[in-house]
């Protein structure tokens, strides 16, 4: 009968240690890394000019202006700013909703010829940059007169958009046929079937969703210096960059960072509100084919 060594374990309890408080070190690294952008940002909006500017950089601000979020606010209209904002997010966020999750349920619960050809399409047009497909989509909204207004941001959203039908259509197919064919079998039809049977059972892929495009449409940036060029109707994102050129062609940089923490409160407070259905609804979507 062969002995164990008990050298031999505490040497492999000891190896598991290390390589246990390197991995956490490598993480504890990363993480502070990745905090100080944001660190700066936050003491950056409570700052002198001077003190932002300065070199070697201030941490730590010597008299902390909190009235610089006061005087950003008021600098710009940024209440006009904030309306937006929410405009574009309220109108993108709801038709996508319906769109993505109506077309997610026909690809996977309805049965017709060429629907694996039209799938496969779709997921071919995410493939393609935004950059390829801008100028056509340019034209053709100038042309109907709809540039300098909030359609080109809002209408497309009526139609959905290939990852979303793509991660909603990966969350059907977890939800068991058997339900889809009893309520057929009780006189249900497929918009009945949807609307009353799937999309009660899908909220967690639907609230991960809500926080995907609210991120994205609050965040926009892109898209709307394309089609707005009037400044009453810049959204927050766009509205920052104003204080680039402000006063005597000036950059206060204290007041784009007091701006963009407040920017930043709002999708902090949804996700960490509702990260539980967020984890939910990403872990469901990813899991079966």
């Amino acid at each position: 009968m062969k002995l164990r060594d008990p050298w031999s374990s505490a040497s492999c309890r000891a190896r598991r240690r290390w390589t246990r408080g390197l991995i956490y070190a490598a993480l504890i690294l990363g993480s502070v890394v990745m905090l100080v952008p944001f660190y700066w940002m936050l003491v950056s909006s409570v700052m002198t000019e001077s003190e932002v500017l300065s070199y070697p950089p201030v941490w730590i601000p010597k008299a902390w202006r909190w009235r610089n979020y006061l005087d950003a606010w008021r600098a710009l209209p940024f209440t006009t700013f904030l309306r937006n904002t929410i405009v574009l997010t309220v109108g993108r966020m709801i038709p996508l909703l319906f769109s993505c999750s109506l077309v997610g349920f026909a690809f996977a619960r309805l049965r017709a010829r060429g629907k694996d050809f039209l799938f496969l399409l779709m997921l071919a047009t995410m493939m393609l940059p935004s950059q390829v497909t801008m100028i056509p989509l340019y034209i053709g909204f100038a042309k109907i007169g709809w540039v300098n207004t909030f359609k080109p941001l809002i209408v497309p959203s009526f139609f959905g958009m290939p990852f979303y039908i793509f991660m909603m259509r990966q969350f059907f197919m977890t939800i068991p046929i058997e339900l889809d064919e009893s309520a057929r079998i009780d006189g249900a039809s497929t918009l009945t079937i949807f609307l009353r049977i799937i999309l009660p059972l899908s909220k967690p892929a639907l609230a991960a969703m809500a926080i995907f495009v609210f991120m994205w449409s609050w965040n926009d940036f892109f898209l709307p210096l394309v089609y707005l060029h009037k400044t009453e109707m810049y959204p927050l994102a766009l509205g920052l960059q104003l204080f680039r050129s402000y006063g005597e062609y000036l950059t206060r940089w204290e007041y784009i960072m007091a701006g963009s923490v407040a920017m930043a409160l709002p999708p902090l407070a949804v996700f960490f509100l509702s990260q539980r259905y967020f984890v939910q609804g990403v872990t469901l979507t990813g899991m079966k084919e």
